[in-house]
């Protein structure tokens, strides 16, 4: 049913009196919106197909991963994903970014080994991304591939293997470093790995010795900074590795800080009562920069979409709070084909970005003074009080100056996409 967006003049005069009312509180919405249109959101690819890739049409996913649903009309080439992300990107405020996966290569129908791939097979990409102003971030694909049936790819035990993978990685970062050249922002590229053991395992630390000393020949060539940046990723376990996971937490920091990369931080690969609000400070005092995925968990790592939750809030603001949002990379990492892909891209970044906003929003300096003034009800009181404040008249107006659809206007876009286009893909 289509949905009536609020008149201009409606959403200014309640932006107006919202505006005020945090005024009262010593703070500048003005300033909350600028800085909010400045950081940009990596929109994941694989949303878009279910993580299919363009390797092969009969690929089948692995590597612990799987996405339920089968809603109609999902990406079956590369430039109908591009199309869909351009939808996508015209409902969300701001300019963001995209993150690319290996196995969408264009290689123009030739088979080409994924150690084997170079930046060529990514020029469509290239030439996309800089007609949008779009950087992309990059992963090497270690999963869905015969190489990688075992469980195990960077720490596996066959140095042949062993090898394939490393030497994936390895192009994987030149080709990281060629979209960081192209597009003049730099290309983080993060490594996640599915290795592990379903049951418990009897040496659990050779897999981990050799997972160190591949990372190491991956990352032997030092690229600038200015183009390029490594990010390692950790997970708690996956379908196939639910006792054992060679690159755990402890594992991925130690690495992090002894080879000062950034550190990837998953909302869905801890446990189900964890939250990575927590870890982003922390880190932080020891590594260069953080790599985030945002996604939402739900009983496991299952990848939902995001929604306005507390632990998406509580991870927002600890990034804002702590002056640290030039030092944290926000990516987005879940996939669901049970409902419009396009939407679920939507929805996520609009959360994503909401959540800072409300974390933009806050009296920062009066809590921090609170604080040191062990007026700990007084914090708690302000805190409580902020949940009940306008934001979300901040929000509709930065929508409209932004010139994406306000509220939930936005799916007459999705509605009218999908009979247009989504409906004619077999």
């Amino acid at each position: 049913m289509p949905t009536s967006a609020p008149t201009a003049k409606q959403v200014e005069d309640a932006y107006a009196l919202a505006r005020d009312r945090y005024a009262l509180l010593g703070v500048d919405t003005e300033a909350a919106l600028s800085r909010l249109a400045q950081i940009p959101i990596s929109l994941h690819c694989w949303q878009g197909d279910d993580v299919g890739g363009f390797e092969s049409p009969d690929a089948e996913l692995g590597g612990g991963l799987a996405v339920t649903g089968n809603y109609p009309g999902k990406a079956r080439n590369a430039d109908e994903l591009r199309k869909d992300l351009d939808k996508a990107y015209s409902l969300i405020p701001g300019k963001h970014r995209l993150n690319l996966h290996a196995i969408y290569a264009e290689a123009g129908g030739q088979k080409v080994e994924r150690n084997k791939l170079r930046p060529e097979h990514f020029s469509r990409w290239r030439d996309w991304a800089k007609q949008n102003s779009h950087g992309i971030d990059f992963n090497p694909t270690c999963f869905s591939h015969p190489l990688a049936d075992s469980g195990f790819t960077l720490s596996h035990a066959d140095p042949k293997v062993r090898q394939f993978w490393i030497e994936h990685c390895i192009v994987s970062r030149q080709i990281g470093e060629y979209f960081g050249r192209e597009l003049g922002t730099p290309c983080v590229t993060n490594i996640w790995i599915p290795d592990g053991y379903k049951d418990s395992p009897a040496d659990r630390k050779a897999p981990r010795e050799r997972l160190r000393d591949a990372l190491d020949q991956v990352l032997a060539t030092k690229i600038d900074p200015k183009y390029h940046l490594d990010a390692v990723e950790a997970k708690l376990f996956g379908i196939g590795s639910e006792s054992y996971v060679v690159g755990s937490h402890e594992f991925y920091l130690g690495y992090a800080v002894t080879r000062q990369v950034l550190l990837c931080l998953d909302a869905g690969h801890f446990h189900p009562t964890e939250t990575i609000a927590d870890k982003i400070t922390s880190a932080l005092l020891y590594v260069p920069e953080l790599l985030l995925h945002v996604s939402r968990g739900v009983r496991w790592d299952s990848d939902h979409v995001v929604t306005l939750t507390d632990d998406l809030q509580a991870t927002m603001q600890e990034i804002v709070r702590s002056g640290s949002l030039d030092r944290v990379h926000i990516g987005l990492d879940f996939f669901d084909g049970s409902i419009n892909r396009i939407g679920a891209w939507v929805i996520g970044t609009r959360n994503a970005l909401r959540a800072l906003l409300m974390a933009l929003l806050e009296p920062i300096q009066q809590l921090r003074d609170l604080e040191q003034a062990e007026k700990f009800g007084e914090r708690l009181s302000l805190l409580e009080e902020l949940k009940g404040l306008p934001f979300g008249a901040v929000w509709d107006y930065h929508c409209l100056r932004q010139n994406v659809p306000v509220g939930f206007a936005y799916t007459n876009d999705l509605a009218a996409y999908e009979a247009n286009e989504l409906s004619k893909r077999s």
